[in-house]
């Protein structure tokens, strides 16, 4: 465990000061004005005027040599200071907090709702492998897969909101406002994840300690509580750690998308207006937010699989 914990700083730490350096590079490669596009979102584009320009360009030191744009940057990165947003003065860790609450609620649903989607199904084609439940099965996956998320998104708005207006289209006030964004993350996730438990319970239906299990006479339902979801649920678990980067990607696209009030959304608008400290304190959190998730199926993992503490140690 110390060491997996260990492991996992010694790669937030890494993440930190990668992330941190791809992003000022590319913020410096952005076509257009740094200081009159920050200007334009404080002031507006009509009060626009170039003393404005050089008074914001002065402000922020962007008048100084890059280099010392980047030390300066990484000694407020190394002494844990964010900043302040460019556009509306607050400070970047106040404004990410608020914001990452909403993207953890919706990642949350969006996760519990694929699982609920793809473990019935997962675990029903893979104890009836190659037949025709199992070709559907994966009908269902490639044509979901195929789907980006924008896409599925659009067409969900369509259906559900414009067509039979059952739900919100976009923003946020209460909790059907978060329906369609969690189920457009959630098909995209259980697409591939049905498939990967479909995989892994066709094994563990293969096995001799499973066909043993069935010459007792258990049901099928007690075979496969006893014997089958606890087998299937590492390699699913290490997969699920992976598709996290889809989640995580996938948020960033479906906020801005749903107009959703979350941490994506806050990404793109930075993005727009060159907010500078906003877009390196959000694609931070993302990042760190993989490490977590990834340590959290770690030892996860352990628990279920004994073993792994001792390749580990």
């Amino acid at each position: 465990m110390v060491k997996t914990l260990s492991l996992r700083i010694v790669q937030a730490l890494a993440l930190a000061l990668f992330v941190h350096t791809i992003c000022f590079i590319m913020m410096q490669m952005l076509p257009g004005d740094q200081a009159t596009q920050i200007a334009a979102g404080r002031y507006g584009a009509d009060s626009l005027s170039i003393d404005i320009a050089e008074s914001v360009s002065i402000e922020l030191g962007l008048d100084k040599p890059i280099i010392e744009q980047y030390w300066n940057s990484l000694y407020h990165l190394l002494t844990l200071n964010l900043g302040h947003s460019l556009i509306s003065g607050e400070k970047v860790i106040d404004a990410i907090t608020v914001q990452l609450g909403y993207s953890i609620y919706l990642t949350a649903i969006a996760f519990c709702l694929s699982l609920i989607i793809a473990f019935p199904i997962g675990v029903f084609t893979g104890l009836n492998a190659h037949s025709k439940a199992d070709k559907l099965g994966l009908l269902f996956s490639v044509f979901l897969k195929a789907i980006p998320p924008f896409v599925l998104g659009i067409i969900l708005i369509l259906i559900l909101s414009i067509q039979f207006t059952l739900l919100p289209p976009a923003g946020y006030e209460d909790f059907t406002y978060m329906i369609l964004p969690a189920l457009t993350l959630a098909l995209g996730l259980s697409a591939v994840s049905s498939r990967v438990i479909r995989e892994s319970m066709s094994d563990v239906a293969q096995s001799s300690y499973f066909k043993y299990a069935k010459y007792k006479g258990l049901s099928n339902r007690v075979m496969i509580k006893q014997h089958g979801i606890k087998n299937t649920s590492i390699p699913i678990l290490a997969f699920l750690a992976l598709q996290s980067i889809y989640l995580i990607d996938g948020v960033v696209v479906v906020e801005a998308i749903f107009a959703f009030p979350g941490i994506g959304q806050a990404l793109v608008e930075a993005i727009f207006s060159r907010d500078v400290p906003m877009i390196q304190g959000t694609v931070l959190v993302l990042g760190l937010l993989f490490v977590l998730i990834n340590l959290f199926i770690d030892i996860i993992s352990q628990y279920l699989d004994p073993r792994l503490k001792s390749k580990n140690a």
